[in-house]
C-alpha cells in the first residue's frame, strides 16, 4: 500500500491508502465529489444513501461508456490494420 492521502469528499475529510500514487487518488476522489454534488444539485433533499447510489451509478455509466469507446477504437485499429496489410499484400504481390 502507499502513503496516507487525505482527502475531502462533500466536506468531510477521509484518509485514505492505495496502491495508486497520490495524484492518482486525489483526481479519483475530486471525480467522486464531483459527482456527489452533481446530484446534490439536482435532487435536493435526497438521503445520503441515495445521492450515493445515484452517484455511483452515474459513475458506473460513465465507466462502460469508456470500455465502449475502448472497445470500439480497438475494433477500428484492427480493422485499419486488416485493410493496410491488404494493401501492402497487393501491393507487393
Amino acid at each position: 500500500m502507499g502513503e496516507k492521502v487525505k482527502i475531502k469528499i462533500r466536506d468531510k475529510e477521509y484518509a485514505l491508502r492505495g496502491p495508486d500514487d497520490r495524484k492518482q487518488i486525489l483526481k479519483v476522489a475530486a471525480y467522486v465529489d464531483k459527482k456527489l454534488r452533481e446530484i446534490d444539485d439536482s435532487k435536493r433533499g435526497l438521503s445520503d444513501d441515495k445521492t450515493a447510489i445515484l452517484a455511483a451509478l452515474d459513475i458506473a455509466g460513465d465507466y462502460f461508456q469508456v470500455i465502449k469507446e475502448k472497445e470500439d477504437l480497438l475494433a477500428e485499429v484492427n480493422n485499419r490494420s486488416q485493410r493496410l496489410i491488404q494493401s501492402l499484400n497487393t501491393m507487393l504481390n
